[in-house]
């Protein structure tokens, strides 16, 4: 199962707006148009945003018509800054054109750049999916046989390079031959567990149970959850963790009810500039998102909207993060470190 993938000159991009009904295929030639799918939110996810990215960088230098490097660096600046800006908490996105930015001015000519920037973007994706599932076999330990598990938006193959973070975790622990049942949170406004999570898990034959974000207390409280993993937008050096709104209360209640809250993603996640989660920009999204459901008003006109799209969970409820290089545990501030180091 892939988001998005690179096919000759294109980008070829699930729309994941239309899932769970329609499973529709876009072809992407132009990196503005691309720009459009990220914050319009076609395709979502941390390090899926930053393999979009890293394609639209490419997707973008084929489209620059100079000759000399310096001419070619100055444009393709301005694509990269354009897709900098369509999503400002996934830090994978920034990774990705960093990544991207470095290739391109070691480059001797602009042919020569055009065909490296499309072979590292096809790296990164490649590189993030393998390490999904290394992530994935790390985290599999975790889960025990017969584990249900409470899981909160979509960290799975829609939202990365292939595979999946969270939803790795759990993919990993059934392909060990585990038994494990689902519990996945529908995620308001925009119902990521509803139409996406419960999709892919259905599509692989993985048992679901799909309920709604304010019946996770219940669930937690009854027992009924063993553990809870979750994906994430941004890591700071000290373990807070910034993912989907919603987030946050689901590791307070997994805390009061004794439950381990686990964060599975890529060390590419982890922002180690920023000392705590405070520092970490939390995106604001259009009021439409949450007086509408599939364009069906569902609030008054004229009333008043708050839409931030990521909260920040406290490294206090975090029982460990798991990475491609290993699984990190408090004191984060050390134990993070190494493992995004790998010693």
């Amino acid at each position: 199962m892939k988001a998005i993938t690179w096919v000759s000159t294109k980008v070829v991009l699930l729309d994941q707006t239309l899932l769970p009904t329609q499973e529709v295929y876009l072809d992407i030639t132009d990196y503005e148009e691309l720009a459009l799918a990220i914050e319009n939110m076609l395709i979502r996810g941390a390090p899926a945003i930053g393999a979009a990215a890293a394609y639209g960088v490419a997707l973008g230098a084929n489209q620059i018509a100079a000759t000399s490097k310096e001419a070619f660096l100055e444009k393709l600046k301005v694509v990269s800054d354009r897709l900098a800006g369509t999503r400002p908490t996934a830090v994978n996105l920034f990774w990705a054109l960093e990544r991207m930015d470095m290739v391109a001015r070691l480059g001797d000519s602009v042919d020569e750049i055009k065909k490296a920037l499309v072979v590292e973007a096809c790296r990164i994706d490649a590189d993030g999916e393998a390490a999904n599932r290394r992530m994935g076999n790390y985290g599999a330990d975790l889960i025990k046989d017969g584990y249900t598990v409470l899981t909160h938006c979509n960290a799975g193959a829609l939202a990365t390079e292939g595979y999946g973070t969270a939803l790795g975790v759990i993919r990993a622990a059934v392909e060990q031959g585990k038994n494990v049942r689902v519990y996945a949170d529908e995620t308001r406004p925009l119902l990521q567990g509803a139409r996406l999570t419960a999709w892919e898990l259905v599509k692989d034959g993985i048992d679901v149970t799909l309920i709604t974000d304010n019946m996770a207390g219940h669930f937690l409280k009854s027992g009924a959850i063993d553990c809870v993993v979750v994906g994430a937008d941004r890591i700071a050096a000290n373990g807070d963790v910034a993912n989907k709104i919603g987030t946050y209360g689901v590791a307070v209640l997994a805390k009061e009810n004794n439950v381990p809250f686990y964060v599975a993603a890529p060390i590419s996640t982890v922002d180690m500039s920023l000392a705590s989660g405070e520092q970490i920009p939390i995106e604001e999204r259009k009021p439409e998102e949450v007086t509408h459901i599939k364009g069906v008003q569902i609030a008054p006109d004229g009333v008043k909207v708050a839409n931030p799209a990521f909260d920040v969970t406290p490294n206090k409820y975090v029982t460990a993060i798991i990475t491609e290089n290993g699984i990190a545990s408090n004191p984060y501030v050390e134990n993070l470190d190494r493992v995004v180091k790998n010693r």
